[in-house]
């Protein structure tokens, strides 16, 4: 099987969407020989800053020596960004394997075409599949999974994890997984599976009772991450505690974080990053100390940290005009972004404009009504995708709070080509990893020739 191959099987299965049940994962699974039985696994979910935490946790595990696979979602180019193997995409041939495997092991449960039937699997549980199939073949050591949604019936839920992370919860995908953070956070807490090491990350304050009834039904201890003057659910001695000691003024300017870990303390950790990255950074210091089962390196800590990368996560595509590409889809995400907007931007009147794609099944008002306090609207864009709110919709949307209507742009690219030319203080792009993925396209691999 080819890469367009992989792609176009993919595709097909896409259209199932969301299989809200773990029969056909599992089935999958064994019939790929249970590849998820040949190495630990870290399970991490959350509403945001999941992709962050599980990056970073890679990056710490693979600096402490340990052949670490990563399994992210979605992706924001190419599909085989989303399996990543000691630090690295694996290449579109080594994906094309793992795609032909599941597929193979696909079509041996139900016949020869499956795949493409409603009888099939869907895109994610193929995914799934492949990943796994791929880090026993490469004899991966760690498994870093990223939840796809939720958690009850998520396919990476059929493992049982070492360490189970939940990062935060907000109000997103509620006509799945519930109406209310409470019952989200229950959908989310099914991760915590027996004999594993669960890590309640910060977001996930004020819903203690939902995951300590979950911990204590196992008989588990559970671990804590909490800034250094908030309350904790657990005893202090299993408690993570962080505190930012510096934090950016500038663009470029690092973050620098003190955590208190479980085993060691670990001071001035420099991240280039937004300081609201010091929250995932922690959870993810607490996650590796629970997979190591002691204390982590200073000395590889800070460089594997100094080496980090967090696609669409406040990154800086392009200095010169300023770019700055985020994937922030939901209003818990966007004043995140607002916040940062406003911690590397002190000054009002040199922010950065935005340009806007989101997608229709999301809260569009509450995203815009976060960005509006630190920065126009200049733009709004349709992505393309079939989920994509029509420009028009959001330009009214926009007019609607602000009182003046922003320009409309049939695809993100024909905003970027007309918008990075002529902006003085700079461009975010934000509203939709879609939207994200898109603008790094155009901004790091299109035809374009503005000077990066």
């Amino acid at each position: 099987m080819t890469f367009p191959e992989a792609v176009d099987v993919l595709g097909r299965a896409l259209r199932f969407g969301i299989n809200p049940t773990l029969e056909g994962t599992v089935e999958l699974l064994d019939a790929l020989g249970r590849p998820h039985d040949a190495f630990a696994s870290v399970q991490i979910t959350g509403t945001n800053g999941k992709t962050s935490t599980a990056r970073i946790t890679a990056a710490l595990l693979a600096a402490e020596g340990k052949r670490v696979g990563l399994f992210t979602s979605p992706h924001l180019q190419r599909y085989s960004e989303r399996i990543e193997i000691d630090g690295a995409p694996v290449g579109e041939a080594e994906f094309a394997r793992g795609i032909e495997a599941a597929v193979g092991a696909a079509e041996a449960l139900r016949g020869e075409g499956s795949v493409g039937t409603a009888e099939g699997f869907t895109e994610f549980e193929l995914l799934t599949g492949a990943a796994l199939w791929l880090f026993r073949e490469q004899s991966v050591e760690v498994a870093v999974l990223e939840v796809g949604l939720g958690g009850r019936w998520d396919a990476t839920s059929v493992v049982s994890p070492s360490v189970a992370v939940i990062t935060g919860i907000g109000l997103d995908h509620t006509g799945i997984l519930g109406e209310s953070v409470e019952e989200i956070a229950a959908d989310k807490a099914t991760i915590i599976k027996p004999g594993c090491v669960p890590v309640l990350g910060p977001g996930t304050a004020g819903l203690d009772a939902v995951f300590l009834a979950r911990t204590d039904g196992l008989g588990l201890r559970p671990r804590a991450v909490r800034a250094d003057v908030d309350f904790s659910p657990v005893a202090e001695e299993l408690t993570v505690r962080y505190r930012v000691e510096g934090r950016p003024n500038h663009l470029g300017d690092q973050t620098l974080i003190d955590v208190d870990g479980i085993y060691s303390r670990y001071n001035a950790l420099a991240v280039a990053a937004p300081s609201y990255q010091a929250a995932n950074v922690a959870t993810a210091v607490a996650t590796t100390e629970a997979v190591l089962a002691g204390p982590l390196r200073p000395e590889r800590m800070r460089s594997a940290l100094a080496s980090l990368t967090l696609p669409a996560r406040f990154e800086v595509v392009r200095r010169d005009p300023l770019v700055i590409v985020d994937g922030s889809h939901n209003p818990q995400a966007a004043g995140v972004l607002a916040s940062a907007i406003r911690e590397v931007f002190p000054d009002p009147g040199s922010r950065p404009s935005i340009l806007l794609g989101i997608l229709a099944d999301k809260d569009a008002a509450g995203i815009v009504r976060e960005l509006l306090q630190v920065a126009d609207v200049v733009g709004v864009a349709q992505p393309d995708s079939p989920r994509a709110l029509s420009a028009a919709s959001l330009a009214s949307l926009v007019a609607a709070v602000t009182g003046s209507e922003p320009r409309q742009f049939g695809s993100v690219s024909d905003a970027l080509s007309a918008l990075v030319p002529s902006t003085s203080d700079g461009l975010v792009v934000t509203g939709s990893l879609t939207t994200a993925g898109e603008a790094r396209e155009w901004l790091l691999d299109g035809s374009e020739t503005l000077s990066a």
